[in-house]
């Protein structure tokens, strides 16, 4: 394997080559060499084009597995692909599958299959048994087995003993709890954001504060239980709410040990978006308004969010082609993460990347890349300015619960590096 990638402008702040143009060569998996112009006859592929960028691999650190358990609305073959698609080459997901991932086992199924992949699986393991909320999981053992984090997946942790016990057992680990932040008796029958709109539509609304009051609840845990980190330990996933944001804005100025993540899709659509029904846009947390899109995107800049994930959940026709009462949360978006936010969030692409490869990589520890001769191939190639419009033909996800159906985006990969093997999209 010989690819050569031509003025190729390299976007990685470790990398001595940040923000230049060079040509870039990988020989059996490793970069090999960096220069200004590398003769090109000896390479089995080049990669050329306008306005390629060059970055390390990306990240999904969000990902709703649906194999074992549900391998028609998404197996392990079928999110390669998509995430493949999307320039992802490391995907980590919830541990709420069927059976849950609690064991050694349910760790090697995704290691097996991931260990000459292109993409590697990766998983958070369950806090508690079956996702449950009730007996605690041997998260040592999974801790050692190769989980990169804890959670209970979309079962937010109810018990305020459960979380407190959670951290103080990671603590030592030094690994992430990540929750979602929900009172369930608050957003119980929610359908949509709790506001006008959801008045205007008669459906039962997911307030703000359903979000806001666990977050509140976490942080003070956190405080006392009087944990010092000079890393995170606990994560809220896929926050929505401006007060959310300023939640987590003033628990970071306090020192304590905090992190968060937006999912892509809460960038493009407020809750006046579901005037028509589309089911496609029924998502947990919900599409909020305008003004919490603005204090996101204001969170994205100024580092208090850390993370862009997907919340990848594939669902089929049978939970989604139905009354909007009645259809399940949940699109997919591994494809699409790279093209929506840089489409939406009105980031420059340093930020982008740091978002969605740079800081999922240093919060769940895993190992740092560098864009350095020598170094292994782990590399997404990119451009950024490329418009394409998201059609249903085109989702490589064995579901095709997209909002971005039918919608022009900008941004797209070209080609990913990983595990000594390489693929050119499109081919």
């Amino acid at each position: 394997m010989k690819v050569l990638i031509k003025n190729a402008y390299i976007i990685d702040p470790s990398s001595s080559f940040h923000k230049k143009t060079m040509d870039v060569a990988i020989i059996e998996g490793l970069i090999s060499d960096i220069n200004s112009n590398i003769e090109s006859s000896n390479f089995d592929e080049i990669i050329s084009g306008e306005n390629i960028c060059l970055s390390i691999g990306w990240v999904d650190g969000g990902v709703h597995y649906k194999d074992p358990g549900e391998e028609w609305l998404e197996n392990l073959e079928s999110l390669q692909n998509s995430a493949l698609e999307g320039g992802i080459t490391t995907v980590i997901g919830f541990p709420n599958t069927h059976p849950t991932v609690q064991s050694k086992e349910s760790l090697s199924y995704f290691k097996n299959f991931s260990k000459y992949n292109l993409v590697q699986f990766l998983n958070l393991g369950a806090i508690t048994k079956n996702c449950e909320g009730k007996d605690f999981t041997d998260m040592m053992d999974l801790h050692y087995s190769g989980a990169v984090g804890f959670s209970d997946g979309k079962s937010p942790i109810q018990s305020s003993d459960i979380l407190l016990k959670t951290l103080q057992y990671l603590e030592p680990l030094g690994t992430l709890l990540v929750n979602k932040s929900e009172d369930k008796y608050l957003s119980m029958f929610g359908q949509m954001h709790e506001g006008i709109t959801s008045t205007m539509l008669g459906l039962k609304g997911i307030p703000s504060a359903a979000e806001e009051i666990m977050i509140m609840r976490d942080l003070k845990l956190l405080e006392y239980s009087g944990i010092k980190s000079d890393k995170p330990l606990l994560h809220f996933s896929t926050i929505s709410t401006e007060e959310s944001v300023n939640l987590i804005r003033e628990a970071k100025k306090k020192g304590l040990p905090v992190s968060c993540d937006i999912a892509a899709h809460q960038l493009a659509f407020t809750d006046e978006s579901l005037l028509d029904f589309n089911t496609d846009l029924k998502v947990f947390p919900p599409f909020r308004s305008s003004g919490d899109i603005e204090a996101l995107k204001a969170g994205l800049k100024d580092g208090t969010i850390d993370m862009i994930v997907s919340d990848h959940n594939p669902l089929d026709a049978e939970h989604k082609n139905v009354e909007f009462d009645i259809a399940d949360f949940g699109v997919i978006g591994t494809q699409t993460l790279f093209s929506v936010v840089n489409t939406y969030s009105d980031l420059d692409l340093e930020t982008i990347i740091d978002k969605i490869a740079t800081n999922p990589r240093k919060l769940f520890g895993l190992e740092s890349l560098s864009i350095e001769s020598g170094k292994m191939a782990n590399l997404t190639v990119f451009q950024s300015d490329t418009e394409f419009e998201f059609l249903e033909v085109s989702i490589k996800s064995a579901s095709k619960n997209s909002p971005f159906k039918g919608k022009v985006l900008k941004g797209k990969a070209l080609a990913v590096f990983n595990n000594g093997n390489y693929k050119i999209l499109g081919k």
